[in-house]
């Protein structure tokens, strides 16, 4: 991959992870701070410029969020009290003290990562804390408070990007950015998940395709569980592409939840390193081509704190920072004494996970007797026309 064409930047600053919902939820704030650290010690953090996330105005989150839901998260905030009605106070989504503030430090850092792009000051900017996809505009709900990526999006729509394509990878379907936009032509929206039979939230079906005024503005790739690398990069393949190419957009933006990998304890696919990375790698390739560069990439799920999410977003922003870490490359050991004396378990000895990320082209032919192909084939059947492109090989 050819160096990044201009500055990159990540928003972060250490603040970032007082998004915390107790010691006992499985999204720790940890797997960020593991993630930058690991990032600096493989000396990714010199390709980047390392700016300070800014705080969300209450006229920025209105653009996506009711009122009344934000006046909800700053009172159950302050009086630690639930509040059911609005998502809060929930098994997914504990209260804690000063929620308002430091879910809105994350829709700052994300509209940051988005100013940053369109203004031309980065060419590509990250905000791995973000990703906080399911949040809706009237309730909090999978881990996500407020919705980051959705407020991005609206603002880069309000600055005068007139189309935008996001991509999410989360192994859960992306609906709360998939709802806000799914009846606005301007955003395209695709995710590739884990199908909703068997995973949260339930939904993101091939038949889901947009609203009444923008049919064809939402793809989703149900995939089987146990779908590993081979058949996950052919799907992505089969589908990303040609639909981010055919609608042309100003910014691509891009969700990297790392759950799809085999070890995450939340879902059931089977991704490696060696795949995530693969799929970060294209979406770059695929921003220069059509959209002059301009990226903007979040981060979202993953659970596996130390094996995992350190490795898989040091991956990802060594891409945004235009020079790849090498799938080779060892951890440094810097890196694997800091976990051992933080939480007392050994960390990964590589930056790979040992798997040969390759797929089978969908030109090659479909096999209808195999449930991947039938979902890849069900998304392309129901989306491809709306955009005036052929659905079969």
């Amino acid at each position: 991959m050819a160096a990044c064409s201009g500055p990159a930047a990540v928003v972060y600053d250490a603040s970032l992870g007082e998004y915390d919902f107790g010691p006992d939820h499985p999204m720790a704030p940890l797997r960020v701070a593991l993630t930058m650290r690991l990032a600096e010690c493989l000396g990714v953090l010199g390709h980047l410029e390392v700016v300070p996330a800014p705080m969300a105005s209450e006229d920025q989150l209105v653009t996506v969020h009711d009122p009344a839901f934000i006046e909800a998260v700053q009172r159950a905030g302050a009086t630690l009290q639930p509040d059911e009605a609005f998502g809060l106070g929930t098994e997914d989504n504990p209260v804690f003290a000063q929620m308002h503030h430091a879910s809105a430090h994350i829709v700052g850092a994300s509209v940051e990562a988005c100013r940053r792009v369109w203004q031309g000051e980065d060419i590509h900017a990250a905000n791995v804390m973000g990703g906080l996809h399911h949040a809706m505009p009237g309730r909090a709900s999978g881990f996500c408070i407020y919705n980051d990526v959705a407020v991005g999006i609206r603002w880069l729509l309000d600055h005068g990007a007139q189309r935008i394509a996001y991509v999410d990878l989360d192994v859960h379907h992306g609906d709360g950015v998939e709802r806000v936009f799914y009846d606005d032509p301007r955003v395209l929206t695709i995710s590739l998940h884990e199908t909703g039979q068997m995973l949260f939230p339930g939904t993101g079906f091939a038949t889901d395709v947009g609203g009444p005024d923008a049919q064809g503005s939402a793809a989703n790739v149900a995939l089987p569980p146990g779908t590993a690398d081979h058949g996950w990069l052919r799907a992505f393949h089969a589908v990303v592409p040609d639909l981010v190419r055919e609608f042309r957009p100003d910014v691509l933006v891009t969700q990297q939840g790392c759950d799809s990998h085999a070890e995450d304890p939340l879902a059931h696919l089977m991704l490696s390193v060696d795949g995530q990375r693969a799929a970060y790698l294209a979406l770059h390739e695929l921003a220069h081509e059509v959209a002059g560069g301009r990226w903007v990439a979040f981060g979202g799920g993953g659970y596996a704190v130390v094996d995992v999410v350190p490795r898989a977003w040091s991956h990802l922003l060594a891409v945004v920072g235009g020079h790849p870490v090498a799938r080779e490359s060892e951890v440094p050991q810097e890196w694997r004494e800091h976990v051992r004396a933080l939480v007392g378990v050994e960390a990964p000895r590589l930056m790979t996970d040992g798997r040969a990320a390759t797929y089978r082209d969908w030109r090659e032919g479909y096999d209808p007797a195999a449930w991947l192909d039938r979902q890849v084939n069900a998304t392309r059947t129901a989306v491809f026309p709306l955009h005036g492109l052929d659905p079969l090989p």
